[in-house]
């Protein structure tokens, strides 16, 4: 049998306002049936700070220490925590909700879209699965997360090797189209990360900061011969054509592509009543 064809955009490095603004231009045209569904990989120039739509900026993040770093800092237009995007490689993915193969709850649609990455990471030789948790307790946990830090603790279905996770993921789900995009870590500097955050105390940051080394990793703290981005990229690609079933078709944004996404950029990514509002 065929494979359906998906449309496959490798972005590149590129600024935090162009990555969410391209994310929902994509929205907006499978909206329209102008594109198919499309999977995308990018990395961020500078490096960034992106946090969740529902995030309180002033309350929990350290402006000042991600003015130090230099960071880019920008607010996604899906939920969840706050992810420093340096040493890894973003994914995003565009499909219907109507789309044969998606189940109608978030939850289950968040499996299928995620058995893409899952299969990137086997095929880098790490056995990853779905962290699900098994007590109502822990269900209750993962409905308040305890810390601001996206990558503190697995969520439904997200991605773990050796019971720490490995990739962070968030949805939205607008004009009856899915986005997900996700985080995979190559690398990761824990002081940094931890530095970007507002806690109670300095005992409460050492003590999360402990945890979170027994909670989450990065690929190459898994591997004995390091990855590099274009073997990631290569690996992932081939992933979501197995995990999701499809052929991924290169392709280049045109001009007028290239247009409706800077000018979202700059009407919304830029704006700081965007990125401060909450």
């Amino acid at each position: 049998m065929e494979k359906e064809v998906w449309r496959f955009i490798d972005s590149g490095d590129c600024s935090p306002e162009y990555n969410m603004a391209l994310d929902e231009a994509l929205l907006d045209w499978h909206s329209e049936g102008k594109i198919p569904p499309t999977i995308r990989f990018y990395g961020w120039n500078p490096a960034t700070l992106s946090i969740g739509y529902f995030q309180k900026v002033e309350k929990e993040i350290d402006l000042e220490a991600v003015k130090k770093y230099g960071l880019g800092f920008v607010r996604r237009p899906t939920g969840g925590r706050g992810v420093l995007h340096d040493q890894e490689l973003t994914y995003s993915v565009i499909v219907s909700e109507e789309h044969p193969e998606m189940p109608k709850t978030v939850t289950e649609a968040y499996r299928v879209i995620s058995e893409g990455v899952l299969q990137g990471f086997r095929l880098l030789g790490l056995d990853a699965y779905f962290a699900v948790p098994k007590s109502d307790e822990e269900r209750e946990g993962l409905k308040n997360p305890r810390s601001a830090v996206c990558f503190d603790a697995p969520s439904w279905y997200e991605l773990v090797v050796e019971g720490r996770k490995v990739a962070g993921s968030a949805q939205t789900r607008q004009k009856g189209v899915i986005l997900q995009h996700g985080s995979i870590l190559l690398d990761i500097d824990e002081d940094k990360l931890f530095d970007l955050f507002k806690y109670p105390s300095e005992r409460v940051r050492e003590r999360m900061q402990r945890n979170f080394k027994n909670k989450a990793v990065a690929i190459n703290a898994l591997r004995e011969k390091p990855v590099t981005i274009e073997e990631a990229k290569f690996a992932f690609k081939e992933g979501f054509e197995k995990g999701l079933n499809i052929a991924l078709e290169p392709y280049q944004l045109t001009e007028d592509e290239e247009k409706y996404a800077n000018d979202i950029a700059e009407r919304r990514y830029k704006q700081n009543d965007w990125n401060f509002k909450r």
